[in-house]
Parts: structure tokens; sequence; C-alpha cells
């Protein structure tokens, strides 16, 4: 059994990140108040070196300096040295993130600041070279020891920066909202369109599938085919593109090229769970059988290798494995051949094992240049013959990567990335009416409940090993409200809307400012950090702020909830100047603005079949509706005093007013959709 020369105190912790850090020669602390105190008691600075499971820059810092003897004494010696894992704790890692941002301008993983024994930042960066780190290392101790007062000052403006970064604009006078501020947003936007590739112009690419989500949305609305054509595009070539796992499914983090050919290997939760409902809408708008088959395999992908036992997902997979990046998913030319046989040189095309798809050291990337359609008419072959051929294919690679090393695994759990798992998992389930998809969502929505959500009705932000812990952030009550809603709108069963109304109760009182109109990304009852911060802008997730207030819009409609409703449009009246300034990172809040400025419908539908229209209706790509359906009698204001034991009727209504009611979904859908 192997020894080990040290141990720290991350060895208590469940976060597989911090766990790898368990053996440094480092007296790593965790964040908390231990090592806070400890700060203030022994008057040293503080060193915040935070990162995740699957970053691969993180295990090269790890490597070089952090396991290095020398190097452990110089930051022990001089600093209490804290270790974070910015999924179990985004809002530590924001904090020092903006600090790092204001300081250099630029930001990343790993992370590296150091702090006043209070805990206000001074000096930061990302990844560092062993001598660099050392270097700097010593010459801040030094520096702070003979100017303390200078420091103390630096400190003080930094932090009062940071508080300015997050602070929100308090308008004095609400601006009505309007069409030509989304119309501007977008025609400055396209101008930042890659029409050939898709995706933002440049390197690196990341997928951002809220701003997609929008796009599309807006393309639908307005009739705008350019829009669409680049939507489209977009998927398209990331469903071919070596960031999409064309063996097990799944989409790597991010392409480090302009063509989504060689992915940053790594791949997360929360990524995979908001693909699904990209490519669900897209399916329902376009019918196109790639996303269909994207789908399939990401769910497969999903329940594969990130399902738990308990049916919770885990967080990530690693970009490296035997330490190298992408060894696990790449190919060399002659194992191909061996494995393919009389299939090698129709296989070699297809998945372009040629200078298209050669990486480097003689590894290839698979990927694809065009569609089953246009490659089959290429090469003489009936598509459903070579659909079949590529399954073999897939299947015969999977089973021989299976005896791979495989990458680390982060196998924590958090509220927030299942959340809009389960969000993706009901749209794909809505998209293609796979019962599985339905039902490995039920099995996550009652994993969480019963292991995250607590009696009083707050939640818990991650779980491992058994164990619930960190009280959750607006992301988590934000993310998960959501799936309860999607969950409602999917099912008609109340449960889910009462469990949306109770979190959104929550969080109202705990999160919610009063003065700003805006929510906190912490709670009221947190105490180990210097500034709540509240998170506005849309990236590679939603904001938390605009998901609550596309919360408040839905249970509002629902519940006719004026209150919730009025909040949601206040939030929004206080940003839709910033729009077109940044439109991709207010996406989320512009989804929201659609439902003011063009027509929104409420689709009740009541009766013993209800269910089955349900599921007819939202066959369709309709993104500018909320349904509610039953098939018993429901006092909710949607449902009341519309049921009849003898036929199912669907009530589309707009403003409180509602057309005819009809029992033909085909007749809701040109009531919806305009004839």
């Amino acid at each position: 059994m192997a020894t080990t020369t040290y141990t720290n105190e991350l060895i208590h912790e469940t976060s597989p990140y911090l766990l790898q850090h368990a053996h440094n020669p480092v007296n790593w602390l965790p964040w908390g108040e231990q090592a806070l105190q400890l700060a203030k008691q022994e008057n040293k600075l503080i060193l915040i070196s935070v990162g995740y499971a699957a970053c691969h820059w993180c295990h090269v810092m790890a490597h070089e300096s952090f396991e290095n003897p020398e190097v452990a004494q110089i930051m022990n010696e001089h600093f209490v040295c804290i270790k974070v894992d910015r999924e179990e704790r985004p809002d530590v890692d924001q904090l020092y993130m903006t600090a790092v941002q204001l300081m250099t301008q630029r930001g990343g993983w790993p992370l590296n600041a150091i702090a006043l024994p209070d805990g206000r930042p001074i000096w930061g960066g990302t990844y560092f070279q062993k001598e660099v780190w050392t270097n700097a290392l010593l010459q801040i101790h030094a520096y702070h020891q003979q100017n303390p007062k200078k420091t103390a000052e630096y400190a003080e403006r930094l932090s009062q920066g940071i508080q300015e970064s997050s602070l929100v604009p308090i308008l004095k006078e609400s601006e009505a909202l309007s069409i030509s501020q989304l119309e501007q947003a977008v025609d400055r936007w396209k101008s930042s369109f890659d029409k050939q590739e898709g995706g933002h112009r440049g390197a690196p690419k990341f997928m951002l599938p809220n701003n997609l989500q929008f796009l599309l949305r807006w393309a639908h609305q307005t009739n705008d085919h350019d829009t669409l054509n680049y939507v489209e595009t977009s998927l398209n070539k990331m469903a071919w593109g070596g960031i999409f796992d064309q063996i097990g499914g799944g989409f790597a983090r991010y392409s480090t090229d302009s063509s989504w050919k060689v992915p940053h290997f790594e791949k997360m939760l929360y990524d995979n769970g908001q693909l699904l409902q990209i490519y669900a809408q897209a399916f329902h708008k376009t019918g196109n059988e790639l996303y269909q088959e994207v789908i399939e395999q990401t769910v497969g992908f999903l329940k594969r290798e990130l399902l738990s036992p308990e049916n919770g997902f885990y967080s990530s997979l690693d970009a490296d494995s035997e330490g190298e990046e992408g060894k696990f998913y790449v190919w060399q030319k002659k194992e191909l051949q061996d494995l393919l046989a009389g299939d090698w040189p129709l296989f070699s095309k297809y998945y372009q094992v040629n200078e298209n798809g050669h990486w480097e050291d003689g590894n290839y990337i698979l990927l694809r240049k065009t569609s089953d359609e246009d490659f089959a008419q290429q090469h003489q072959l009936e598509v459903p013959k070579l659909k079949k051929r590529v399954t073999n294919w897939r299947n015969q690679l999977l089973n021989v990567r299976a005896k791979r090393i495989r990458p680390g695994l982060d196998d924590k759990i958090l509220t927030s990335w299942n959340a809009l798992t389960l969000s993706g998992l009901l749209a794909a389930y809505r998209a293609l009416g796979a019962k599985e998809y339905l039902d490995l969502a039920e099995q996550n929505a009652r994993f969480l409940q019963q292991n995250l959500q607590n009696s009083d009705g707050s939640i818990h932000h991650s779980f491992k090993n058994g164990i619930s812990k960190i009280d959750g952030f607006l992301e988590d009550y934000a993310f998960l409200t959501q799936a309860w809603l999607d969950f409602y709108e999917t099912t008609g069963v109340e449960e889910w809307l009462i469990s949306a109304q109770k979190l959104t109760d929550y969080t109202l009182l705990h999160f919610f400012d009063q003065e700003k109109g805006f929510f906190y990304f912490t709670g009221d009852e947190q105490t180990d950090l210097l500034h709540r911060n509240i998170e506005i802008h849309d990236n590679v997730t939603p904001a938390s702020n605009s998901v609550m207030a596309n919360n408040l819009y839905r249970l509002g409609h629902h519940l006719e909830q004026n209150h919730l409703l009025k909040t949601a449009e206040q939030m929004l009246e206080k940003l839709a100047n910033d729009f077109s300034h940044y439109p991709s990172g207010f996406s989320n809040w512009m989804n929201l603005a659609l439902n003011f400025v063009q027509p929104y419908f409420e689709v009740a539908i009541s009766g013993p079949e209800a269910l089955g229209k349900l599921q007819e209706i939202q066959a369709s790509y309709l993104p500018n509706c909320l349904f509610s359906a039953s098939f018993t009698e429901s006092q909710l204001p949607l449902l009341i005093n519309r049921w009849s034991d003898k036929t199912t009727r669907i009530f589309v209504c707009q403003d409180k007013t509602c057309q005819s009611p009809t029992e033909e979904v085909a007749i809701a859908l040109l009531q919806i959709q305009g004839s």
C-alpha cells in the first residue's frame, strides 16, 4: 500500500478537488472560520487558491508548485493557505475572481489571490510557473512587512472596487420595455457572429447555450431567417466537431480553436444539461434528425458516465487521463485500421481521419464535415444503411475505449447543475416523447428532494458520500425553481408548482434586496464573506438573477400573483438600456423581455385527456407559451371552472382574454401561431 509523506486538513473534505491536494506539503486549509481566524491570530497574509477537479492547468500548477516541498515551505512560512473548489464555493470564487480581474483585466483557473488577514485581497493572478510564483510570494510578503499601511490602503480601494463592480444601477424613473431595445441588441450582436463555423468569431469557442436559446426564439418570433441560419450552423458544426464526443456522446467544455475541432477535453454536467435543452428546442423548430441523435447520445453519456447509484448526476470528467490531456478520447491511425478492417476507408472519410482530424503526436480527433444525407449521396449509399454502419462503428470503438484508463471523475453532486440537467431531460422528453427521459428526470428530482431540500424550505448546494453540505446559493434556488416549473408544465402534477412556490418564497425572504430590486448570490444568514455579490450577466450558465426573474414571471402567471410579475418587470427595466452594450451577457434577460413586447400565451388544458393533448401540443416549438393542464378538477387560477368530465378543452389566453375553447390541438396551434 502506497504511503504518503504529507497530509493536511483537506483530508477531511468530500470535494474530489480538495482531496487531490490533501497530500500536498502545503498546509492547506478549507475555506471557513477556522482558516480566517488563524490568519488573524497569526497576523499572516492569506493565500487563496481556487480551482476545480477537471481543470488541466490547475493540475499543472499543482504538480510544479504545490507538490514541491521547497515551494510549500515558502507558502507555509509566510501565509495561511486556503484551497477552494470553485464548484463548491462559487461565492468565494466570484469575490476573488472579481478582484483579480480588476487588478489584471483577465481571469481564469487556477485562480490565485493573496489577501490581508481579514480577507481583503491585495494581489492575484491565474497560472504561474514555479519560479515566478515563488518570487512573487517572497516579494509580496516582504512588501507587506515593510509597508503595512500601504497594503491596507490598497486593499480598501480594491474592496471598494469589488463592491462597485456588483452594484446595479437604480434608475430614478423606469423606462418601459420596447421591441426596439431588443432589435438594437440583436443587430449589434450579429457583428460578432461566425456565420461559417457558428458561435462567436475567433478562438477559443464556448457554446453558450442560453445565447442560442434566445436567438432561436428571436428568429422564430420575428421571422429572422439570417439568425435562424446562424443558430442552425452553430448547432450543426458543434455536433459535427471534435467538441462533441463522436463515439460516447456528450460535449467538452470548449474548443481551443475557431472551428470546434480541438476540445479542452473536460466534460461538465452544466454544459450537457443545457445543451440537451437547446438541441431539443431546435429539433422542435426544424425537425433535423441530427439534433435528435445528439440528444440521444448525450443522454446516453449522462446515464453511462455521470449518473450516481442514487440517481444524482456527478459534476464532471477530467480533461486528463494518465497525465495526458485527451488521451482517453483520441485515436492512432493504425489502431483504427486494425479495428475496422474493411470498413476503414469509409470510416476514415466519415470521421475525417486525415489532415483535418489530425491533432498532435499521430493522434486523431474524430469529427465530421457534413450531414449524413450529403455524405450518403457523395458515396452512393442509402441513408438508413449508413446510419446503421455508423452505429456499429460507435459501439465497436466504445467497447475498445471502455478498456482504457478513464479520466478522473468529480463525483460530488451539485443542486444547481442537477437542476439544469433536469430541465434538459424534460425538454428532451417534450421533443422526442421518450418516456425514459421523463422517468430519469423524476428519479433525479426525487433524489434532490430527499437529499438536498430541508423542511424549512432551504436547500443545500452539494452532496457527496451521503452528506449534504454548504448552504444553497441563488443559482441553486433559481435553477431548481425553474426545474420544478418545467416539471409542472410538462406533467400537470401540481406538487411541482407548489414546490416552485415554496422555493420562491424562501428566496424572496432570504436573498432579495428590496432597495436594489435584485437577489444577492448568497443568503442573509451567510457570514464568512466580505461582500454579498449580485450576479447579473449571463455567461456559460444564465445569471441567477435572470433565471429568478423568468421564474417570477412564470409563477406570477400560474398563481395570478401580480407582485411577482411586477418584480420581474422592474428587474428588467433596470437593465434594458444595457442590452445593446453587451447582448450575449443579457440573453436570458432578453428572453424574458420578449414576453413583454411580443404576444405571450397561457395555454390551459382541462379534461380527462388533458395529458395526451398537452404532449401533442408541446411537440411544436412554442417558446412564447406557458402551460397548465389537469385531468381532474383543479382550483389553480388558470384551470378553475374549466373542468368537464365529458370533454377535454384547450383554452388559449393572452392578457386575461381567452379565445374560444377548442378540443382540437390543431385549432389551438392556429390560435397561438396565427392563421
